[in-house]
């Protein structure tokens, strides 16, 4: 069973349920029985290494493949029963671009359209109000070959919006963009969030996972390790401390001799205390400190991030996924 922090009294409406999905191929088990319930106007993430089944999730639940065993609801549809009413409700925006680059922007939006059964007027207001909103109006006459990354993949979730989904699968929209257009995503989703839309989002980067979702879940062999808020699941996993740095060996000795539960590094003249970070943990070291007339040289804290979930919740394997390029460790 994972480890589950969801709070079971939550009446918010659900966009997305599943319960005890299961898909293999030949004798390799992608999912292994996975239960999911997203509520409505929220952004849902989902990690795992590449291979754990996060792709595959995504193509179940979007209707391109069926389940071998389990049910599953997306926008009130049961997605093995009622495919076309989820396709209705749904947007996906997959790992791989789908813009054609041989034709404009605005072409491949008009193709969109026509595929909505949008009419002409209709499909080309939808466009202009699109292109205005995705920051392409500029770029629209041009041929989308030529777009950088970050504006395909923003032509590419804009396209996706043509059909006015409340519910919008993004799978890796940000993988290989630079951090400007990656942070240009970020702002799209959460405008689109602000607007009563549902994402569900699975991404390599868990930076991204921690500044977008309100709601997490890891993945790993098939399996949900565990589901909770980023603060949650981060409580999960121990290690956070207070580290203590010295140029002072005499200092260094006195305070070694005198804390207790410290970790000592000779070496460096550095120490290591157990610590949740707190703001009452800090100021009590520190009124030690000046208590006892020891001046440290430098103080840093650790508390547990989501690097630390996912390679504690699995085994230690990345599979690629790719961590934040961010200091673990904040200096005081």
């Amino acid at each position: 069973m994972p480890t589950s922090l969801t709070g079971d009294g939550d009446a918010s409406p659900v966009a997305v349920s599943a319960v005890g999905l299961r898909k293999s191929y030949a004798d390799k088990t992608v999912l292994d029985g996975i239960d999911l319930r997203i509520p409505a106007g929220s952004v849902f993430a989902l990690l795992g290494p590449n291979g754990a089944g996060k792709t595959t999730a995504v193509k179940i639940l979007s209707t391109l493949i069926t389940a071998d065993s389990g049910q599953a609801q997306v926008g009130g549809h049961d997605v093995a029963t009622s495919p076309d009413g989820v396709r209705a409700a749904i947007g996906v925006t997959g790992q791989f671009s789908a813009v054609d680059g041989l034709i404009t922007g605005e072409e491949n939006m008009l193709l969109m359209a026509d595929l909505h059964h949008l009419s002409r007027s209709e499909g080309h207001r939808t466009a202009a109000e699109l292109f205005e909103r995705f920051d392409l109006v500029d770029a629209a006459k041009k041929p989308a070959s030529t777009y950088s990354g970050g504006m395909k993949r923003r032509l590419d979730l804009a396209m996706t919006l043509v059909g006015n989904p409340r519910i919008i699968f993004l799978d890796e929209p940000t993988t290989g963009l630079d951090p400007r257009s990656r942070h240009n995503m970020w702002g799209i989703i959460r405008e689109l969030v602000s607007d009563g839309v549902t994402v569900f989002l699975t991404t390599q980067y868990l930076d991204e996972a921690d500044e977008l979702a309100d709601r997490i879940a890891v993945l790993n062999d098939g399996k949900l390790a565990a589901e909770g808020s980023a603060d949650e699941l981060k409580r999960l996993v121990p290690g956070g401390h207070v580290r203590l740095r010295f140029t002072d060996p005499a200092a260094y000795q006195a305070a070694a001799s005198a804390l207790r539960e410290v970790s000592r590094d000779d070496e460096a003249l550095s120490l290591q205390i157990p610590s949740d970070g707190s703001q009452r943990e800090l100021r009590s070291i520190l009124d030690w400190l000046d208590a006892a007339g020891i001046e440290a040289d430098e103080l840093t804290v650790h508390t547990p991030d989501l690097d630390d979930v996912f390679f504690a919740l699995t085994g230690g394997a990345t599979g690629g996924t790719t961590v934040p390029n961010q200091p673990k460790e904040n200096v005081r």
